[in-house]
């Protein structure tokens, strides 16, 4: 190779590079303000419907699906400084989502999922709700898990198909909640004897609501004896309290009184 054509291929490759390189540079720029555009108008849309006292779930599954539709729509120009053609990018694109499709069918299924779940809003962030074998509050409905805080302290992240396919009880769609428990007695023991007696223990407990009333009522007769159903109301932040106090008022009252300790008798059917 000559010195002249030794220089010239230097000068093609220094144009070349120093072309791709001004792309490459111009490609980080455009990436790095295109996240501080994006963070700024999806902080912008989350400041705009929390002022407006837009629902929280609703906000933030908002604003994720801003982020990652921006997010896409930068990739595109970014491939576009480098001269790739996005209109074969988006066919690519369609493509590749139908064999992601195929491949993530569940994890697609879950983004449906959550779009349903905000759309028919069984429960909004802050509800206490039982949803696909978890109980506890609701921190977070995402696009493709709901995250819940359970009662024993965990944080547990639910599939938001596994919610949808499944029964969902919101504690939080009512003011209050009826405590059901049960007083078995011992054969012999007079029920409506038990059942005063429980009825002035009951109402001694705090929290308990006067309307609806607590209730004490027979419930069956089996072979033990006779079974009470002892249900109090109660607002839900008490639930548990007036739970665990309503078992202790059953066994201060069968204490009280001496009732004797339910033992398996034989039930005579014949006429």
């Amino acid at each position: 190779m000559t010195a002249d054509s030794l220089n010239k291929f230097n000068d093609l490759v220094l144009q070349y590079a120093t072309t791709f390189g001004l792309k490459i540079l111009g490609a980080i720029a455009l990436w790095i303000v295109g996240g501080i555009f994006i963070n700024i108008i999806s902080g912008m849309a989350s400041r705009g419907m929390t002022s407006r006292k837009v629902d929280p779930t609703l906000v933030i599954y908002t604003t994720a699906a801003i982020r990652i539709a921006m997010r896409i729509a930068l990739v595109i120009a970014i491939l576009s400084v480098f001269g790739i053609e996005t209109t074969s990018f988006a066919a690519l694109l369609a493509a590749a989502g139908i064999a992601i499709g195929a491949a993530w069918s569940g994890l697609l299924s879950n983004f449906a999922a959550g779009a349903f779940l905000m759309i028919l809003r069984p429960f909004k962030v802050g509800d206490m709700i039982t949803a696909g074998g978890v109980t506890g509050d609701v921190v977070e409905i995402g696009l493709f898990g709901t995250t819940v805080h359970t009662v024993d302290n965990l944080r547990v992240i639910v599939g938001n198909t596994k919610i949808l396919a499944d029964n969902v009880i919101n504690y939080n769609a009512t003011d209050y909640r009826r405590v059901d428990l049960t007083a078995q007695l011992a054969a012999g023991v007079d029920p409506y004897g038990a059942i005063a007696k429980l009825k002035t223990e009951v109402q001694k407990i705090s929290n308990i609501m006067g309307n609806p009333a607590p209730s004490v009522e027979i419930l069956e007769f089996n072979q033990y004896g006779t079974k009470l159903a002892v249900r109090p109301f109660c607002n839900n932040q008490h639930y548990w309290q007036v739970f665990f106090d309503t078992n202790q008022a059953i066994q201060n009252v069968g204490a009280a009184a001496g009732f004797p300790q339910p033992a398996v008798r034989q039930i005579n059917t014949a006429g």
